[in-house]
């Protein structure tokens, strides 16, 4: 495989965005910010064996969810994607009709967004596949969704349903059995094809003083993050998760999906009480999912409380940890 021949595939041969200036095809690529915008940044790194199998996931599959994990950062601050970069690490078994469809999964995300391509890298490597990429957006000013921000008193939400991708998971390592009862297709679509929280992400940004996270290493480890960075108590009733209907027929103990299993791309968050109404309203007005999981109670010591079976627990920081095993 030729790397100029491959680059020159990839390169998009239309643009969406007109703010574009120069896209690939020199040392950088170059745009015009919008004015009365900040621009959203963020970069996520996949690596072959630790995030994503080939027996598990198509090439394409592998690319839609390369950018989708860094559309829900975007989405996860309000903002709207516009820009992707990717840098990948091409090993000897990665031959030209996988490295293509990798790039095709991408596009087919990035054009529901009309987002563009502009640049990145491509190297060798004697190993994984290595896949990293940054996407770069855009939120009014002063409008961006922080987790410093939850108060005592503020309503803890979510957005669509917990556990789902966990159990897609589980089902393709053999951990669970599927029956005829189960969907099994939706929980594998969930968790190979996510689908990033944009919409939901922009009404939050709507509204003044809302908190959100987007559920990447579980619900649990992303309200712990708003609670430490708010230094607030949040505390959530199990009853209340929404979960697909099939998933306690998957697992017993299905709620350690939804709390620890991650990788939803769901949006959780926190806003005032005052606000809640019109906030879900709203995103019913838009057919978007939107449930109430809790409450923060108060400016204590940081962290979240579970109530379940009329016990409450604290609900350690546990989820997808590189370093831990």
């Amino acid at each position: 495989m030729d790397e100029f021949d491959l680059i020159h595939r990839i390169t998009p041969k239309e643009t969406h965005q007109r703010s574009l200036i120069m896209g690939i095809g020199d040392d950088a690529s170059v745009y015009q910010p919008q004015s009365h915008c900040e621009e959203v940044v963020c970069v996520d790194t996949m690596v072959e064996h630790v995030h994503f199998r080939f027996d598990f996931s198509s090439p394409f599959e592998i690319g839609f969810k390369a950018l989708a994990v860094n559309v829900s950062d975007i989405a996860a601050m309000g903002g709207t994607p516009k820009y992707y970069l990717v840098s990948i690490a091409i090993p000897p078994h990665g031959d030209e009709t996988i490295v293509t469809a990798l790039y095709e999964g991408m596009k087919a995300l990035a054009d529901t967004y009309h987002m563009d391509l502009i640049g990145g890298d491509t190297v060798a490597t004697r190993s994984d596949f290595v896949i990293t990429v940054t996407v770069i957006g855009e939120v009014p000013e002063g409008t961006a969704c922080y987790r410093h921000s939850a108060q005592s008193g503020d309503v803890v939400f979510v957005t669509g349903e917990l556990g789902s991708s966990a159990a897609g998971l589980s089902l393709l390592m053999n951990e669970v059995a599927p029956t005829k009862a189960v969907d099994a297709a939706f929980f594998l679509e969930r968790h190979k094809k996510p689908q990033p929280h944009i919409a939901a992400g922009h009404i939050c940004s709507s509204f003044p003083r809302v908190t959100l996270n987007d559920v990447s290493d579980g619900l649990a480890s992303e309200l712990n993050e708003i609670a430490e960075a708010s230094q607030v108590t949040i505390e959530i009733e199990a009853n209340k998760l929404p979960i697909h209907p099939d998933l306690p027929m998957l697992r017993k103990d299905w709620l350690e999906w939804v709390l620890f299993g991650g990788e939803d791309f769901v949006l959780t968050g926190t806003i005032p009480e005052a606000n809640w109404g019109r906030f879900e309203k709203k995103c019913r007005q838009e057919n978007i999912q939107i449930t109430r999981i809790g409450q923060v109670k108060g400016n204590q010591a940081a962290s979240v409380l579970l109530t379940h079976n009329n016990q409450q627990t604290v609900l350690m920081k546990k989820g997808y940890n590189h370093f831990k095993k």
